[in-house]
């Protein structure tokens, strides 16, 4: 990934994303730690920079470190609303994390639960069958 576009993705600079963007980068690119732009924005929570990302067309479901997805990265950092947005955007709701305790074997809606996202877990719930 190139570093202006990684750093505009983590500080939130929607303006620096589109000039990468714009000027080829790669929407789906991966940084040293095999994170996409949508990763390091949803875990910072930077709602608008995910935002525009999905509207370029990024791949929601690159999965990193622990089998975590950008939607999981945003729920582990307290970002529900990001994560309510990245479910609405048809981010994969049944991948299961790897590896680590906390993660392995665990589902968005699960890490949501555990986190005591109520309005996610309820998100979740009208797009597949889990009781909230």
């Amino acid at each position: 990934m190139r570093p202006a576009l990684e750093r505009a993705a983590q500080t939130g600079d929607v303006s620096a994303v589109e000039a990468e963007l714009n000027g080829g980068a790669d929407v789906d690119s991966l940084d040293a730690h095999g994170q996409t732009a949508l990763m390091l924005a949803a875990h910072k929570g930077h709602l608008d920079v995910v935002e525009h990302l999905v509207g370029r067309g990024t791949d929601l479901n690159v999965r990193a470190k622990f089998g975590l997805s950008a939607l999981m990265l945003a729920i582990v950092a307290g970002h529900e609303t990001v994560a309510c947005a990245l479910v609405r955007a048809g981010a994969n709701l049944t991948t299961l994390g790897t590896g680590a305790p906390g993660f392995a074997e665990k589902s968005a809606y699960d890490l949501a639960k555990e986190q005591g996202m109520a309005a996610l877990c309820a998100e979740i719930a009208t797009r597949q069958d889990v009781a909230v």
